[in-house]
């Protein structure tokens, strides 16, 4: 294995999929004897302080996309690390640029976590024309292409016209549960209240998550006593605790914020319910399996049913039907859960299989 200094590109390090997959990367690689720095185009995120905790951070200081290329093509120019890691569009596509104008020497690898096509659905025809040209150009300099599920690697290829067999799936590294402490246990407990079954969703209040279906499907579930928690914050939290209020159950709905640790939430649960129109991948519902947590999730493209297995690890129900959900819930909640089957499918995930893929891909393995 040949050692290597590897740079991981990201916008910034808010608590994000994408920017979690970065840490767990990360500490993978430094684990395996590399060297690894973050670059980032705004040194900025809840994540940022356990990141430099491990870490060196170069803040490019690009406030906007447009200023990324110059910027970049400097740093690679001077730091001249032996593969740089993008990832999230326009990042993924303009990192290939700076590194052509740099005469960088080193592997770039670009890393997509979500649907494009469908994330930008509504942006408008300008909109749509630059994310295709964009990838078009980007994806085709690129050294790797890499898409963390099949249905998020087919989308890439879609919009690059270029054939699916230039990317490469590699699903999200997640790390296997640590049992939280006693005391911790005994906090996020008291946040639980009183009532079961609890109910968990973990995910960043915006629109993509449809936490608004969630709200609907567990105003329709026959358990009174029931509590539903949504770990995260984001721009709808206002408008689901007015929809709450109006369905009518916001006694029993827990807004409980972003936390950095959601697993004694997980510990703490006995549902985990993903509500999304689409992911990339859905990490959470990893996560949520290697607690032995019974998972409920609609089959949105492209990650779910992946993890899942087409329903063999969970249950699916078709996007934005409340009631199919409601009716999931319920079964799920009345069904016996083998917890050891659900916990090995989760360490199919463990980030050493990820990270050694990377690796392989770069040529470092």
């Amino acid at each position: 294995m040949r050692l290597a200094r590897i740079s991981l590109l990201l916008p910034d390090l808010r608590g994000g999929g994408a920017e979690r997959l970065g840490l767990v990367l990360a500490e993978e690689f430094v684990r395996l004897g590399h060297e690894v720095e973050f670059v980032l185009m705004r040194a900025e995120g809840e994540l940022l302080a356990e990141a430099r905790r491990g870490y060196p951070i170069v803040d490019l200081n690009a406030p906007r996309a447009r200023n990324v290329v110059p910027v970049l093509a400097r740093y690679l120019r001077t730091r001249r690390p032996d593969a740089l890691i993008a990832a999230m569009w326009p990042l993924t596509a303009l990192a290939p640029i700076a590194a052509l104008i740099a005469g960088f020497r080193g592997k770039v690898l670009v890393s997509e976590h979500s649907i494009l096509s469908q994330q930008y659905a509504s942006w408008g025809k300008l909109h749509s024309f630059a994310l295709q040209f964009s990838t078009c150009v980007g994806y085709r300099l690129a050294s790797v292409r890499v898409g963390v599920s099949h249905g998020a690697c087919a989308d890439m290829a879609a919009l690059s016209r270029m054939a699916l067999d230039c990317f490469e799936t590699i699903y999200n590294p997640v790390r296997l549960a640590k049992q939280p402490s006693p005391e911790v246990l005994q906090a996020v407990d008291a946040l639980w209240e009183t009532g079961r079954p609890r109910i968990l969703s973990v995910g960043a209040l915006k629109p993509v998550k449809n936490h608004a279906l969630l709200l609907r499907a567990f105003a329709m579930l026959p358990r009174s006593e029931a509590k539903l928690m949504l770990l995260g914050k984001g721009q709808n939290e206002a408008a689901l605790r007015a929809l709450a209020a109006e369905l009518g159950i916001a006694d029993r709905v827990i807004f409980a914020g972003f936390h950095p640790d959601p697993a004694p939430f997980y510990a703490t649960a006995d549902l985990f319910v993903l509500s999304s129109d689409y992911e990339g991948f859905g990490n959470v519902i990893v996560e949520a399996l290697s607690f032995g947590l019974p998972v409920v999730s609609t089959d949105c493209p492209s990650g779910p049913a992946e993890i899942l297995a087409e329903g063999r690890f969970g249950r699916l129900v078709p996007v934005g039907d409340a009631p199919a959900l409601a009716r999931a819930m319920d079964a799920v909640l009345d069904s016996p859960v083998d917890r050891d089957a659900l916990r090995q499918r989760a360490a199919d995930f463990a980030p050493e299989i990820a990270a050694r893929k990377y690796l392989d891909l770069l040529s470092f393995a």
